[in-house]
C-alpha cells in the first residue's frame, strides 16, 4: 500500500502498521486496560443519524471556526501529542507545517520532541501548548513563562494523566523511554530494520520542553517514572485557578468529563475546555466524550468554548460533534498514523481527506456554514 492509496482512518493505520516495529505502533495505537473505552470513543458516533436539508442551494460552503480566539480554517486541529519524532523523523515539525497549509491550529506536548519556540518562529498558525502540572511549582511556573516568551497562543492543561494509564502493550513490549525492551519487543525492531536506520541516521532523539529541567536518560525517567514520579496526583482547582491566572490568556483545559467540572472551570477563568479520555489512554470504562457533549453544552455552551476529542475518524464524526455545540474537534491518531506513515505529505494528506469530508457532508446536509448546524441536525436512536 502506498500513501496515494490511503483514503481513510484504517488505511492510514494499516501502511502505519506496516511501517514502525512494533512496540511503537502499539505505542500509538495501543489504550488502557481491556481498551473498552478506546474502541467506545468512535462507536459512540453511531448511536445517532444525521437528518440532511435539501434543495438549500448549496455553492459553497465556509468551514472555518473561531474557538478560543484563534481562527481556524476548518473544525478540526491536531491534538498535541508525545514523541513524535520517535514516528517519523519529521515528527512535531511535518505536523506544524501541514496544519499551517490547512490553516489549522496544531499543539505541542511537554513531551514534545522538537521545541515550542522553533515552531512558534517558522509557522504562524494558532500553536496550543499541552501542559503537565509538576510537583515542582517553580518548574511549572518556568515552563508556563517559557511558553508565553515563545510566543504560544492558547495553553491546555491536562487534567487527566495525574498518573499514567495501565497501557498493556506497552508493558509486553518493555516500550518506554530510553527503551527497556522485552526480548519480543527487540525481535520487532528487528523485522523493521529501516526504522532503526532512518532513527539513527537523524538528529539525535531529545525532549526540548524537559530537558532543561529532567533527565530523561536513566531509568528512572522512562515515560512511566515520568508520570509516576514527577507530576503532582494532589493538583486541585485552587492550583488551577492560580496557574489560569498567572498565564492571563487562553487557557483550556484538557479531560473535563462533567457538567460541574465545566462549570468550575468557568468560574476560575478558563475560556475554553476539551471534553477528553485521552483517546481511550489512561481511565478504561470511562464515557465516551462524544456520549457527554450535549450535557456539557447545555450546561456552559454560552459561557466558554467546549471542544471534543478522542475517536474521531470522519468527517461526518466532526459534523455530528459540531450539531450538539461542539465549537472544534481535536485528533490525535488521525494524523499521527498518516505521520508514522510518510511524514509531513502523509499529514497532508489526512488533513486534506477530513476537510473534503466536511465539506461534501456540509453540502450533503445542506449549510453553508457550520453555525448552521444544530441539534435538529441529528436524532438518536
Amino acid at each position: 500500500m502506498r500513501l496515494n492509496q490511503c483514503h481513510n482512518f484504517q488505511d492510514f493505520r494499516e501502511l502505519a502498521r506496516r511501517r514502525l516495529p512494533g512496540p511503537i505502533f502499539n505505542y500509538i495505537d495501543g489504550a488502557a486496560d481491556d481498551e473498552v473505552t478506546y474502541r467506545q470513543n468512535t462507536a459512540s458516533f453511531d448511536s445517532c443519524d444525521l437528518l440532511p436539508s435539501v434543495l438549500q442551494g448549496v455553492n459553497a460552503v465556509d468551514m472555518s471556526v473561531t474557538v478560543m480566539g484563534q481562527r481556524l480554517e476548518m473544525p478540526i486541529y491536531c491534538s498535541p501529542t508525545a514523541l513524535q519524532r520517535l514516528f517519523h523523523h519529521q515528527g512535531e515539525r511535518a505536523v506544524a507545517a501541514a496544519a499551517e497549509k490547512f490553516g489549522t491550529m496544531f499543539g505541542v506536548s511537554s513531551l514534545g520532541t522538537v521545541s515550542l519556540e522553533e515552531l512558534r518562529q517558522k509557522h504562524k498558525n494558532p500553536q496550543v501548548y499541552q501542559f503537565y502540572f509538576h510537583k515542582d511549582r517553580g518548574l511549572n511556573k518556568a515552563m508556563m513563562q517559557r511558553a508565553k516568551d515563545a510566543g504560544v497562543e492558547v495553553m491546555m492543561l491536562t487534567v487527566d494523566s495525574i498518573t499514567g494509564g495501565n497501557r498493556e502493550r506497552d508493558l509486553r513490549t518493555g516500550f518506554s523511554i530510553p527503551f527497556r525492551l522485552t526480548l519480543a519487543g527487540m525481535l520487532q525492531f528487528a523485522l523493521k530494520p529501516q526504522w532503526g536506520i532512518n532513527y539513527v541516521t537523524h538528529e539525535k532523539f531529545a525532549l526540548p520542553q524537559l530537558d532543561e529541567f529532567v533527565d530523561m536518560g536513566g531509568g528512572a525517567s522512562s515515560i512511566g517514572g515520568y508520570f509516576s514520579e514527577m507530576l503532582d496526583p494532589s493538583m486541585n482547582w485552587d492550583d488551577v485557578a492560580e496557574m489560569v491566572q498567572d498565564w492571563d490568556g487562553q487557557f483550556c483545559l484538557k479531560g473535563v468529563m462533567t457538567a460541574a467540572d465545566a462549570r468550575r472551570a468557568v468560574e476560575i477563568g478558563c475560556t475554553g475546555i476539551v471534553l477528553s479520555n485521552h483517546g481511550g489512554r489512561q481511565l478504561d470504562g470511562s464515557r465516551a466524550p462524544f456520549d457527554q457533549l450535549k450535557e456539557i453544552v447545555d450546561a456552559v455552551g454560552d459561557e466558554i468554548d467546549v471542544i471534543m476529542d478522542s475517536g474521531i475518524q470522519r468527517g461526518t464524526h466532526v459534523l455530528k460533534a459540531l450539531s450538539l455545540g461542539a465549537k472544534a474537534v481535536g485528533g490525535g491518531r488521525f494524523y499521527l498514523y498518516p505521520l508514522a506513515a510518510a511524514g509531513q505529505p502523509g499529514v497532508e494528506r489526512a488533513l486534506g481527506l477530513m476537510q473534503s469530508e466536511i465539506e461534501r457532508g456540509m453540502k450533503l446536509m445542506g449549510v453553508t456554514a457550520l453555525d448552521q448546524l444544530s441539534s435538529e441536525n441529528l436524532r438518536f436512536r
